[in-house]
């Protein structure tokens, strides 16, 4: 990322490159403090490790997953006849009382008995935010746009940052860790990829292991930049799978979906439309249409 500031341009076709070849792209030099991350992590397996009656008192239903805790075995990926195994928490943006954007976000839910838990994983979630602005300005001077195209798209977005715990698994266990799927939002931020699991489908369909160190934030493509894109940007499926060897072990992960808001209406952009590639997405629809649907489709709604 510190790059970016010496050489926009630069920066921006190098990051457009890669995600036009996969999808996919690490990053360092980034402004996210690992300290808080460690710290939010270790929150969260202590959270993690409270009895199931404990923790499912953190549950809403009625939320769709948007705050609060879901448990083992609900979402499910698009399409697949087995549930995820693994379950997780979401932190989303805090509004003002009278924000009238609060009818899609709700609160935060807090845990009193993990000490500083709203105040730093508000902290994390407002530096995830902070970047994933950053690489958005650099995705939209890729796409001949003006850096700010996407400040007034976002600047409310309905984003989540999730914490998701996969526990150990039986081999036999039906179902994985995360079933191949796409994202939904815009970008996907992703600390933990270092740890062993998370996987990519290539342009050859195979699928391949992701490898980075520790502080590299992993970032790819969701649905909705793809449409906004009209496919030039690819959603590129991916999987969480556990390895025989890896079964008996926790995986830890922090990703961070970066969301429009939810008035945003996502409607192709002309310049990526052309005699050889026409629109593909030729009916726009309104950002929290396209959430909900998705959210019916993964089982959280």
């Amino acid at each position: 990322m510190k790059s970016f500031s010496k050489d926009p341009d630069k920066f921006s076709k190098e990051l457009g490159d890669n995600f036009r070849k996969s999808g996919f792209c690490g990053i360092n030099d980034h402004e996210i403090d690992t300290d808080l991350v460690k710290e939010v992590q270790d929150l969260f397996i202590q959270f993690f490790s409270l009895p199931e009656e404990t923790k499912k008192s953190y549950f809403y239903p009625e939320l769709g997953g948007a705050r609060g805790y879901t448990p083992f075995k609900i979402e499910t990926a698009k399409g697949s006849k087995h549930a995820d195994l693994k379950e997780f928490w979401h932190v989303g943006r805090k509004l003002d009382h009278d924000d009238p954007f609060r009818r899609w976000m709700p609160d935060n839910i807090d845990v009193p008995d993990l000490e500083s838990f709203k105040e730093k994983t508000n902290k994390l979630y407002m530096q995830f935010d902070a970047l994933g602005n950053r690489i958005l300005e650099a995705i939209a001077l890729d796409l001949d746009l003006n850096a700010n195209f996407f400040h007034q798209v976002t600047n409310k977005g309905n984003s989540v940052m999730r914490m998701i715990h996969y526990p150990p698994v039986a081999i036999q266990e039906s179902g994985e860790r995360a079933g191949p799927h796409e994202d939904i939002n815009l970008i996907t931020l992703l600390i933990g990829g270092q740890q062993a699991g998370l996987e990519i489908l290539s342009k050859d369909n195979e699928w391949l292991r992701v490898s980075v160190d520790s502080d590299v934030i992993v970032c790819n493509i969701g649905d909705m930049l793809q449409r906004l894109t009209n496919n030039n940007m690819m959603s590129t499926t991916h999987r969480v799978n556990a390895l025989p060897e890896e079964c008996n072990s926790s995986r830890y992960s922090i990703p961070f979906f970066v969301h429009p808001n939810p008035d945003w209406f996502i409607k192709t952009l002309e310049n990526q439309i052309t005699d050889s590639n026409p629109n593909h997405y030729p009916d726009g629809i309104l950002s929290e249409d396209f959430l909900q649907e998705r959210l019916k489709e993964i089982k959280l709604m």
